[in-house]
């Protein structure tokens, strides 16, 4: 039986059974709001007022630019520097690729503090512009909201791009050396196409993910010039509670998210590099030490870009009063309650996508790949605000806003986890199920032989990314947060908007030390080899 027939036949009854209740599951936490939202408030989308309303149509211009621009900025930053990286062989090179996954972990609100500190007008960067007799940056505004995310996105960039020159072939490299191609013609000719085929993948890739941003823009953005939808929408909910406004604002996010996912999934998208580590093939160049010396440049400029937040919250962080912090109730009651939302949030996330990938056989399979794609049509904001205008009306919301946060983050994780986990599963599947079925294993005993030895180790690493994305949430805590349900996020958020700069540096550094301890965590135990 060939791999790909493996792969599409009928599933047993208990994955079926599986796949369903994971679909039927999605179904009702992304649909549920916009088909009840009608009947609860009796509110009607006003999409003639929103579509006429000029402030709207600035709004989504600056959500399309901001991440145009920011998808842009990210590739074209991270080109030199994956370059560079294939180019040199040095210790410490794995450890730098390590790195480049930090910025994923860290909470973006942790981030945005960090840049802050870093290029704001009180930070590093300006304070010795200033020495220097120069004006001190004021990075409010689209500067901020771009350099945060070239933060986040470069890196990734950076991982997915050397992925592709990884996959460039032996012979490729060799015949470049043969021809004594000298760097530009090795460019031309050998890197270049590799990585062309690639970049539409990661522009659309970065670009989805900056239109949905949410908390970056939320604290850098700087006024109504500097917004994007997900903020209008918390805005038009949390301040003016215009349930008609929340829902016309939300069906237009989802179209813009639609379109951009539409064109994903024609220009394709990068596969491999968010978990490799960038194999190098060997190459034949003869560089003399100037371009040497340049790609260490690079190398340097990229890690120090990448590092001084990291660096800046750990500073300000231990200045602070790290011990006076910790004994506050409130500060341990949000950690508390940090930890419980991510831990739950993350077992029913890896719970759905196991059940999604275990039910992705057969007919079943493009349809359980288009739910896990759609969950990023419909970002954790708007389901926030569906579910809290349906609330209202039936119960207590402070009441049921934990379950609804634990749900949101488990759902929005789904995507994600899919990603680590079917590649794996496909794989094991097209080895080993042909044996497993002369052999009549079925049901537990090919979960235990078959499946789980391939999936332990990507489960770890869906673990990893449940919990940073959960602990580091503030879209759907910024709706339901109250003096009942306080994370470490909403916390963060508090004392930044109350001017305590001293605590937000404390509980940021509290924050990104549980994210990064967590992950690493994760990710150890999951390459310990209990392969049998």
């Amino acid at each position: 039986m060939a791999a790909d027939a493996i792969l599409r036949m009928k599933p047993s009854g208990g994955r079926r059974l599986a796949g369903t209740l994971g679909l039927a599951f999605i179904a009702v936490v992304l649909l549920a709001p916009f088909l009840a939202l009608p009947l609860a408030t009796g509110a009607r989308p006003a999409l003639a007022v929103v579509a006429a309303d000029p402030y709207v149509h600035g709004v989504l211009r600056f959500t399309l630019m901001q991440a145009g621009l920011s998808a842009l900025l990210s590739a074209l930053f991270a080109l030199p520097l994956a370059l560079a990286m294939h180019r040199r062989v040095f210790p410490g090179r794995q450890l730098i690729l390590r790195v480049m996954l930090l910025p994923q972990a860290l909470p973006t609100l942790v981030a945005a503090l960090g840049i802050l500190a870093v290029f704001g007008r009180s930070g590093v960067l300006s304070s010795a512009l200033a020495a220097a007799g120069i004006g001190r940056l004021d990075i409010y505004g689209l500067t901020g909201i771009l350099i945060a995310h070239v933060f986040f996105n470069m890196p990734l960039a950076t991982r997915l791009m050397l992925a592709a020159l990884s996959a460039i072939p032996a012979e490729s490299w060799k015949l470049a050396g043969q021809l004594s191609m000298g760097r530009r013609a090795t460019f031309r000719l050998v890197e270049w196409p590799a990585i062309r085929a690639a970049l539409p993948g990661i522009l659309t890739l970065v670009f989805m993910l900056c239109v949905t941003s949410f908390a970056i823009v939320l604290v850098l953005g700087g006024g109504p010039s500097a917004t994007t939808l997900e903020v209008a929408i918390y805005q038009a909910l949390r301040y003016d509670f215009d349930p008609a406004r929340v829902t016309a604002l939300s069906l237009l996010q989802i179209v813009v998210v639609s379109l951009v996912l539409a064109v994903s999934s024609v220009l394709g998208r990068p596969d491999g590099g968010i978990t490799s580590l960038g194999g190098r093939a060997r190459r034949y160049d003869k560089d003399g030490p100037a371009a040497r010396l340049g790609d260490t440049a690079l190398i340097v400029m990229g890690l120090a870009f990448i590092l001084a937040p990291f660096g800046a919250i750990l500073w300000n962080g231990l200045a602070s009063d790290l011990r006076g912090l910790a004994m506050q109730p409130a500060v341990q009651r949000a950690l508390l309650t940090s930890l419980a939302i991510a831990v739950s949030a993350t077992a029913m996330g890896l719970a759905l996508s196991l059940a999604l990938a275990l039910g992705r056989q057969g007919r079943r399979r493009g349809l359980v790949d288009y739910a896990g794609s759609v969950v990023l049509v419909v970002p954790p904001i708007v389901v926030g605000a569906g579910w809290f205008l349906i609330l209202r009306e039936v119960a207590a919301v402070a009441s049921l806003a934990p379950l609804v946060v634990v749900t949101a983050n488990a759902v929005m994780a789904v995507p994600f986890m899919l990603r680590v986990l079917t590649p794996a599963m496909d794989r094991a599947e097209a080895q080993r199920a042909r044996l497993a079925a002369h052999l009549g294993i079925r049901e537990w005993a090919y979960w235990r032989l078959v499946l789980w030895p391939a999936l332990r180790r990507p489960l770890g690493l869906a673990l990893a990314f449940g919990l940073s994305l959960s602990l580091g949430d503030l879209g759907v805590v910024a709706l339901f947060g109250s003096q009942d349900l306080v994370t470490l996020p909403y916390l963060l958020l508090q004392r930044m908007g109350s001017y305590r700069t001293a605590d937000a540096a404390g509980i940021a550094l509290i924050l990104a030390a549980t994210c990064l301890t967590l992950m690493w965590l994760a990710e150890r135990g999951a390459q310990t080899d209990r392969t049998p």
